[in-house]
């Protein structure tokens, strides 16, 4: 039996064990209540960071607007809103009557930069992630597999709210730039993309957007710029420069030569690197603008004597309108051969002068550019006599290969632009595809993937004559442009203008050559 002195015991000891524990407990919870006190303390601060850092940036990102909101928050404590109401309404009504009377100045200061921000945040900020992710522009986390259903016609709403989904990355706009026609849009690539993947999609963009064209420009290894157009520029007719009045200097190298797609200047070298020009196009794409528009530009150089020209032209017809310009001129294929001998032999006596002094001739009507335009190549180097087919052949690669620094330039056309027709294809530097028959015809004019890429030659119509493709212009897709047009009469004041009214041909290393 348990002593009632050995009871008191137990419960003196279980009372004291009681009374320790609840010490420490109460410790513990003092201790749990100032962890969590602090936890709550840093978590909030962490966030309030968080939330300070991410306002910065997007002040410093978004400074444009950021200021606006800000003045317009002073304006309304320290003016009123009434004010504000009243002054936005009359720089409405000052910047609508500019625009009325001078709309290329108003789209260059103020159009330009409101339109860029509205179509950044009321169109590609909120949909152009759906059209990525619609035409598979999108990077999908394997660990965090999401279901996708796309409909762009339908279903654009949860196509945006899909592509920002939780294991679904779409690249990040970055900016836009609006311009008369284009849009372009800056975006930085998810990693794991790279360029080429947008150049597929280019034609789904063009879709998802509602327009005629989009193509992509690499900026950076990570950046591209996503183009759409808005309008087409080159819907009206380009018209070639005026004849100078008097003598003036002109870049060899950048003549202008008509219009982009971009609303700029289409310049093409008759000089150095790139001037070997190969046009290609159906009867009536407008091949002649290509070939005369260059010409009206360099009138100048070529009246002063530092641009001697050369013509064959198999129809007898089109160079023959502007015969007066032309140094050597021929017709049949032996005439050809003899123009083509004499360039070869101009260019064998600037090597032989020239050798081991420079790599580059200088231009000076000594040693002036020898251009030559050679009308419907193909009718010379496909369909006639075997012999003279070789020999031209042989000729126009030797100029070709080796012209360049000796300052000889040649400009071919032709309308089927074949290996057959033209075995020296390749060995034109710059090439121009303008109206053509055939989807296969742009891949033999401008290379491979150029059709994939936006050069639609093939969907040209009929009335757009100087519209065309050229490739390598500094952009990923080819660069869409217009010839100036050149009418008949301007044709005639050319000749006339570099013959001096016909009285004499220019004066060519100190020789002169009666009209």
């Amino acid at each position: 039996m348990t002593s009632p002195g050995m009871l008191v015991i137990a419960l003196a000891g279980l009372g004291l064990g009681v009374w320790v524990l609840a010490k420490i407990g109460r410790a513990l919870a003092s201790l749990a209540e100032a962890l969590a006190a602090m936890v709550v303390v840093f978590v909030a601060l962490w966030w309030a960071c968080k939330v300070v850092f991410w306002l910065f940036s997007q002040v410093v990102i978004h400074w444009r607007t950021s200021l606006t909101v800000i003045a317009v928050y002073l304006w309304c404590v320290w003016v009123g809103w009434v004010w504000l109401v009243v002054n936005l309404g009359g720089l409405a009504l000052i910047l609508g009557v500019w625009r009325l009377l001078d709309v290329t100045s108003f789209d260059q200061w103020c159009g330009r930069p409101l339109r860029s921000w509205w179509l950044r945040w009321a169109v590609y900020h909120l949909k152009l992630p759906g059209w990525l992710h619609a035409c598979g522009l999108s990077v999908r986390d394997a660990a965090l597999p999401v279901e996708v259903t796309v409909n762009l016609v339908g279903r654009r709403k949860a196509s945006r709210a899909t592509a920002r989904q939780s294991g679904v990355q779409v690249p990040k706009v970055l900016g836009v730039r609006s311009g008369p026609s284009w849009d372009e849009v800056r975006v930085q690539l998810v990693p794991g993309q790279k360029p080429e993947d947008f150049d597929d999609a280019a034609r789904a963009l063009a879709s998802a957007r509602k327009v005629a064209r989009c193509q992509v420009r690499e900026l950076e290894p990570n950046v591209v710029s996503i183009d759409f157009q808005r309008r087409d520029q080159l819907a009206a007719l380009v018209h070639s420069p005026a004849l100078p009045e008097g003598q003036s200097s002109v870049d060899l190298r950048k003549v202008w030569a008509g219009r982009t797609e971009y609303g700029h200047d289409w310049r093409v070298p008759l000089l150095g690197s790139g001037a070997h020009c190969l046009t290609a196009g159906a009867s009536g794409a407008g091949k002649n603008s290509v070939m005369w528009c260059p010409l009206v530009a360099a009138a100048p150089a070529i009246r002063s004597g530092l641009v001697r020209m050369s013509g064959i032209d198999p129809k007898g017809m089109e160079l023959a309108y502007g015969r007066g310009i032309f140094a050597r001129y021929a017709v049949s294929g032996k005439d050809a051969l003899e123009v083509l001998d004499g360039l070869v032999e101009e260019m064998e006596s600037r090597k032989r002068a020239f050798a081991g002094q420079v790599r580059t001739i200088p231009l000076s009507t000594e040693y002036p550019l020898e251009l030559l335009e050679f009308d419907e190549i193909g009718a010379l180097t496909k369909y006639t006599d075997r012999k003279t087919r070789e020999q031209i052949v042989e000729r126009v690669a030797l100029l070709n290969t080796q012209g360049r620094a000796l300052n000889i330039s040649v400009r071919g056309y032709v309308q089927e632009p074949t290996k057959d027709t033209v075995p020296v294809r390749e060995l034109f530097t710059r090439r121009v595809c303008l109206r053509v028959t055939s989807k296969t015809h742009v891949g033999m004019v401008l290379g491979d993937g150029a059709y994939e890429r936006g050069a639609w030659a093939n969907r040209i119509g009929d009335s757009e004559a100087g519209v065309g493709f050229v490739w390598g212009e500094g952009i990923r897709e080819p660069l869409r442009v217009r010839a100036g047009w050149v009418s008949d009469e301007t044709v005639k004041a050319l000749e006339q203008y570099v013959t001096n009214g016909g009285t004499a041909r220019p004066v060519l290393g100190g020789e002169g050559v009666a009209a």
